[in-house]
């Protein structure tokens, strides 16, 4: 932070412990945040072997776009991986059956629910 902005918002005004309440909303907060990044560059990196099929293999296209992009690990390596999984969707036949089945779906989340559990039994402690 430069020495402008500390001046303007000094760290002493802002509390630097969150409320347990706040601190799982901002874990959740900043996990949806990431998976946008993912899927951004997922989306990218399936452009990048799309424009440069004719060029370089699969393989090839996501890593190049992974160096370009400067992607850090294990950021890189979890792009690739859904890279990866995308484009295999229509190839491997159980990847089909499982989407054709119900075994996919995922179960219905009660955090609220679950949050109020433990703090009550920390509470009890």
């Amino acid at each position: 932070m430069s020495g402008f902005l500390r001046r303007l918002f000094p760290e002493t005004i802002f509390a630097r412990k969150l409320e347990p309440a706040a601190e799982r909303r901002l874990r959740l907060a900043q996990a949806r945040a990431e998976e946008s990044i993912i899927r951004a560059h997922v989306d990218n990196a399936l452009m990048f072997v799309d424009t440069l099929a004719e060029d370089l293999s699969f393989d090839r296209a996501i890593d190049t776009y992974i160096r370009e992009m400067s992607i850090p690990e294990p950021l890189a390596s979890t792009v690739a991986t859904r890279t990866l999984v995308v484009l295999g969707q229509d190839l491997v036949p159980y990847r089909r059956r499982a989407q054709e089945s119900d075994e996919s779906e995922r179960p219905k989340l009660r955090l609220g629910e679950a949050s109020e559990g433990r703090e009550r039994s920390i509470r009890r402690a």
